[in-house]
Parts: C-alpha cells; structure tokens; sequence
C-alpha cells in the first residue's frame, strides 16, 4: 500500500504540532498545513493530498467551506473533521458536505488512526476479507450449535453464487455494517427449529413466538461472534451487526441479491440449517 499523503487544516499551531507528531509516527506523510481558506486551496492544489484532516473554527471561513473547496480541486480527496465542536447539527452538515469522519478534540490517537485507515483501506482489504469471511461464519455457526446442543453440524459442499433459495419455513436475516455493508442469512424448518430451541432451553417450547425468539437471537450470536472474529483479524474492518429479521411462512424464497454471497446447508441433528452469507464492496458506513 502506497503512503498516505495528508494536509492538516487547523488554525491552532499545537494542534497541528499534536496531529502532525501522531502522524507521522504511524508511518503517515504530513505533505503540508494551512490554516486559512486561501493556504487550503494553496496547499491542496500543490501537494494533492490523499487526505485532509479538518478543524470547523477557521478565521473567515469554516471547515465546511474548505472543505466544499477541496472538493471543488479533487472530489476523491477525504476530508476528517478533528474538531472540539460536535453536535447532532454540526455533524449532519458535515455529512451532507461528504465529510469522511468526524473525531473530536482531544484528539485520541487510536482513534485518529483507525478512522483514517479504514477511510482509506483499498481493494486489498476487500480481497482479504473475501478470502477468510465465510470460513469465520461456518465457523461461529458450528460453535455456538455445539455450545447450545452439544452437537456438531456436517456441511455439504459450498455454492458461490447467488441463487433463488427455497425457504424451509424460517428464515433470520442480519445485516452488517461497517468497512464493507454485508447480510447473513440463517433458513431452517419448524421442525428443526422447535427441535434445536427444546434441547436448548431443555424443555419443550410454549409457542411458536417463543421457538422464532429463539431463532431470532441464534442468529445474532452467530453474527456476532463471526464479525468479532474478523474484526480481530482486522480492526479496519469494524463490522458490526444489526438486530436480527425473521421471515416464516409456508411459500418463502430466498430470492438473489446484490451481494456476492456463499451459501452452504449444514446438517444438524435437528434437519438442515442454511447459510447464506454475502459483503458488497461501496459506500461504507460514515465514520
């Protein structure tokens, strides 16, 4: 990966020392400063930045403005506000202004960097994470059968398309965010779920409402836990996911996405359970 090349916009001569100190310790090349509109334009134009970092209190103008005039030069340029005013209303106009992130003064310099990378991760860390993502959710799907059943699934071979399922009768949906945007899919029966829920709650279940809350948060454990595992692997990532929707009926499909996916049916003592999981590379989450 190539160094990254940063300007730094404050109108404070510590905050630049501070920022520019962290840095260049993390192996960042700081190709310039300015602390006016006219500098702004001045420097971008020269060094072309990859980034610029972006206080909101600049005399005469503000960050919005510098950095709607950074964008005039490159709009491929990104923008970090590091700034001590954040608020709901600040930060909605620093997104309507493609602002990449947003941190808050005092800078915390874990999180300065870990913003910056993950705004600027390339095509080689979408790679990566296709290469390993869907061993991690097999994975956490076999633990977390194991921890509740204390049995162990068998797999048939994986498919690596993207097909039109039949829904065995419940199907939990988890999207992901982060990095990259991504959605698991977990399909299984009545059956085969009233059967898992009774072994895990040892003893029969009261109703069907009960049997699906069941389903509901197995779902976002395994989610969970296989998104922990890749963050592990990589923090840039930072995948998180959100709570879990369940779809039942009698005629359901698992119709194709935009997503790339991997699906595989596990074999469990309780019937087959389905895996579907799948990443799109785009627009990330706003950091």
């Amino acid at each position: 990966m190539k160094k990254i090349k940063i300007v730094i916009v404050d109108d404070s001569p510590f905050s630049i020392s501070i920022l520019k100190d962290i840095l260049v310790e993390k192996g960042f090349d700081v190709v310039g400063d300015a602390s006016s509109l006219e500098e702004t334009i001045e420097v971008v134009k020269a060094q072309k930045p990859d980034l610029v970092t972006m206080d909101m209190t600049i005399p005469g103008t503000d960050g919005l403005e510098c950095t709607r005039a950074i964008h005039s030069i490159d709009k491929n340029i990104k923008v970090v506000v590091v700034s001590s005013m954040m608020d709901e209303e600040i930060v909605k106009k620093a997104k309507e202004n493609k602002v990449a992130g947003y941190i808050q003064k005092p800078v915390d310099s874990d999180e300065l960097i870990t913003v910056i990378e993950r705004i600027m991760a390339t095509e080689e860390l979408f790679y990566e994470l296709e290469q390993i993502y869907f061993k991690v959710f097999k994975e956490a799907l076999s633990d977390n059968i194991n921890r509740l059943t204390k049995t162990i699934p068998c797999y048939a071979n994986e498919i690596k398309y993207n097909h039109t399922e039949s829904s065995r009768g419940i199907s939990a949906v988890v999207g992901i965010i982060g990095k990259y945007s991504g959605t698991m899919i977990i399909d299984l029966s009545y059956e085969a779920a009233k059967d898992m829920a009774e072994v895990a709650l040892k003893r029969e279940v009261e109703n069907m409402e009960e049997c699906l809350a069941m389903i509901g948060e197995f779902a976002n454990i395994v989610a969970g836990n296989a998104c922990s595992i890749l963050n592990h692997k990589n923090k840039i990532l930072g995948l998180r996911v959100a709570p879990p929707t369940l779809f039942h009926g009698t005629s359901l499909n698992i119709s194709k996405t935009m997503l790339k996916t991997i699906s595989v049916v596990a074999n469990t003592e309780f019937g087959e359970m389905y895996l579907n999981v799948g990443f799109k590379r785009g627009e990330e989450e706003w950091m």
